[in-house]
């Protein structure tokens, strides 16, 4: 029986006299965390040593810290406004200063990028996993505990839950432990419900599965802030690699995409190729694209608007892809009946004979219907509802009945009376999680049924792999494109997004593994990974395309398409010295010679190879060149919107040239330039009253404005 609760600490009482006080904790990646029950039962376990506590869980958010006085300046009062109440988990602190009590441990399956690098104890207990096996590892584990936020709504008095934001493990990991309990163990599984989380529906309802919930905690102090991450800048470097994507994705196609201020970028030229399809070719032509890159184009991808649109499948239902659902980009359906779904493909049928008559001939249907072929036929609008089957026969509105024979003349006039207008139960978006800024969950939690029904959060087994349902997911997944993120990318074409080579974990594989496997098993389908091509660190900049690297995610068999803000290098089926030339070509010119010599000192490049002319301007200049020559709005600082206010972005760009400029060690220039700064502070009079600088006390103080009001005006005309 299902026990509702309105404290956690009462859950946490459960808790602990269920499993002994022996507890394996499983919670979702992300939002989906129950942070309140999660901190009592941290609480409880911390304070009595009889007690033992294991967390399995990935992605746990905190709040952005600042390191230096500026940046606490800016940093502190949005993070108070953004996160406002939001209740921080308790186990996150002290992981990070490393002395979590010795009876509680902590095991991710992912991690914020780099959060984890200088942290052996989180280093050790880190668990590599496809996004895939996550729920068969978890239940190897043992868990006893599983625990997530809920969704909750009445409908006509009745009590509605839905896992909202994460069903994607939570649905392979609850058959598992229900086969468990069914042979004797025990476990708890565990909701608490929060008013703000946006109700999803289709598969991430609960209905299924809440016989076998223990508890629902709907605590009145559980109700604190939604974590929310805001939309972050995306320079032109980024912009770059999204312009150059958006031209590999296929109207009528499959999209998937990664989180971050790439998949960002590739949001916006997407829109931008469908809402104003001239202003973007004019960007796509002033890269002056490479005959290789035309040809994929022509062969892969395409310019145009969007005159089918495309279906999106993708393990995070990003802030971008329900942006492209809202403009209609993403708008093709797929229906979870192949028989169906083949016939939808490039060319949507509508209810008739004709789709009757489709349907026979692939044996989906007889010539005399059953009550199930019925009930499927009225499920997806095919019939309207007021058809049913007595006997042999078929009955129609107003007491009409017809022989219940496909061939009958007359059974196939009076049938069209019957017919829906268009189809339903199509679905245009899965996802498996959800996470984004605050405006994200006001629109989920806005939209109309008929919007709603059209976005299944489900299972990661099935947006992930491609095994199981296979031949249904064949026919929705056509000309997929899977894109995702890399930070190094080496010569021959392997990939780390994961780790770095001294086997320190950045972040996590996640899906990423499984979305390249997918592109190379489906018939048009092709991976697409994106990549800066150099970075800076401490002022010193690095080229993140490298001869060789000690640690890959991707191994070079799996090659396909490669994308920096210099272009695209289709590396699928090539050679190793094709390759190569692939990436040298899209590689930033600062680098490109070190590294077409480190691959003839190898053998992978004939010694006389020349880089192209056409590839020698790789460098950011010229990026900045054809960015001005597009036109600023064609390059948005922020393309999806923002949570920080005008002031705010103007403080941002001046604190980021400011960083720069001291990560260079232009601590002298810097210095006499503030020094000897003559502009009026009243220009900038709202900057220096957000940075609460514009009363100055004390030397330090009269420092940062001389330093803000230098960054200020330099980076004025931006």
């Amino acid at each position: 029986m299902t026990d509702r609760i309105n404290q956690v600490e009462l859950a946490v009482d459960r808790v602990i006299e269920a499993t002994g006080g022996e507890i394996r904790l499983a919670m979702p990646l992300g939002l989906g965390k129950p942070n309140r029950f999660v901190n009592a039962l941290y609480a409880r376990v911390e304070a009595d040593t009889r007690l033992s506590l294991d967390i399995y869980t990935a992605l746990s958010l905190s709040k952005p810290s600042a390191g230096s006085d500026l940046e606490k300046r800016f940093l502190n009062p949005f993070a108070d406004r953004l996160f406002a109440d939001y209740e921080e988990l308790t186990y996150l602190a002290a992981q990070k200063r490393g002395n979590l009590p010795a009876n509680i441990r902590v095991f991710e399956f992912f991690v914020q990028p780099g959060s984890i690098l200088g942290n052996d104890v989180a280093q050790q207990h880190y668990i590599s996993s496809n996004y895939t096996h996550v729920a068969r590892d978890l239940n190897a584990r043992g868990v006893n505990v599983v625990a997530q936020l809920l969704a909750h709504r009445q409908v006509d008095g009745n009590d509605e839950y839905s896992f909202s934001c994460n069903p994607e493990v939570t649905l392979d990991l609850m058959p598992l432990l229900k086969a468990r309990r069914e042979a004797g163990e025990t476990i708890l599984a565990v909701g608490q419900v929060h008013r703000d989380l946006p109700f999803m529906e289709n598969d991430a309802r609960v209905e299924e599965w809440l016989p076998e919930m223990d508890l629902l905690v709907d605590d009145p102090q559980g109700h604190t802030r939604l974590f929310s991450t805001p939309n972050m800048p995306v320079n032109i470097q980024d912009h770059f690699v999204g312009l150059h994507a958006s031209t590999l994705v296929r109207d009528g196609g499959t999209l998937q995409i990664g989180i971050g201020a790439l998949g960002d970028a590739l949001v916006h030229h997407l829109r931008l190729r469908d809402q104003d399809n001239p202003r973007y070719l004019k960007a796509v032509k002033a890269w002056a694209v490479p005959p290789e890159h035309e040809a994929l184009i022509e062969q892969e991808g395409g310019t145009d608007v969007f005159r089918e649109g495309v279906y999106g499948c993708s393990e995070m239902m990003t802030h971008g892809l329900l942006t492209l659902i809202d403009d209609g980009i993403i708008r093709r359906p797929v229906y979870d009946w192949a028989p169906l779904q083949r016939l939808e493909m490039h060319n949507p049928t509508t209810p008739g004979l004709a789709l009757l008559d489709a349907l026979r001939e692939q044996s989906a249907i007889s010539r005399r219907l059953d009550k199930e072929q019925l009930r499927t036929l009225k499920r997806f609008g095919i019939f309207r509802n007021e058809i049913d089957k007595h006997g042999d026969e078929l009955q129609l509105p107003n007491g009409v009945t017809v022989p219940n024979d496909l061939d009958d003349r007359t059974t196939r006039e009076a049938l069209k009376a019957v017919f829906g207008d268009r189809l339903v139960g199509g679905v245009v978006m899965h996802g498996g999680f959800f996470l984004g800024p605050r405006d994200f969950y006001a629109r989920l939690r806005e939209m109309s049924k008929q919007e709603h029904a059209q976005i299944n959060m489900t299972r990661i087994s099935f947006i992930n792999h491609l095994y199981g349902d296979e031949i249904l997911k064949r026919l929705q997944r056509q000309d997929a494109r899977f894109v995702n993120t890399a930070f190094t990318v080496t010569l021959l074409g392997a990939v780390a997004s994961d780790q770095i080579e001294n086997g320190r974990v950045l972040s996590g594989v996640g899906g990423q593994y499984n979305f390249v496997s997918q592109a190379h098993e489906l018939e048009g389908a092709r991976s697409i990974l994106m990549v800066r091509a150099w970075r800076e660190r401490a002022g010193e900049v690095m080229s993140n395309i490298v001869f060789s690297y000690g640690h890959n995610t991707i191994p070079r068999h799996l090659r396909d398409i490669v994308i920096t803000e210099y272009g695209v290098a289709d590396l699928r089926g090539k050679t190793d010295e094709e390759v190569v030339m692939a990436m040298l070509n899209v590689a930033d010119s600062r680098f490109q010679i070190e590294l077409m010599e480190q691959a003839q000192a190898a053998g992978k490049l004939r010694e006389d190879y020349q880089i192209p002319e056409v590839h020698r301007r790789n460098n950011p200049e010229h990026l900045h060149e054809i960015a001005e020559r597009c036109g600023k709005d064609s390059f948005p600082l922020f393309p999806l919107g923002t949570d920080f206010t005008e002031v705010e972005q103007r403080l941002l760009t001046a604190l980021t040239w400011l960083k720069e400029k001291v990560s260079h060690k232009e601590y002298l220039k810097l210095g006499r330039r503030a020094l000897f700064h003559d502009g009026s502070p009243s220009e900038f009079a709202a900057q220096l009253k957000r940075m609460e600088l514009n009363k100055p006390e004390g030397v330090r103080e009269h420092i940062f404005q001389r330093l803000l009001l230098t960054a200020l005006e330099a980076t004025q005309e931006n």
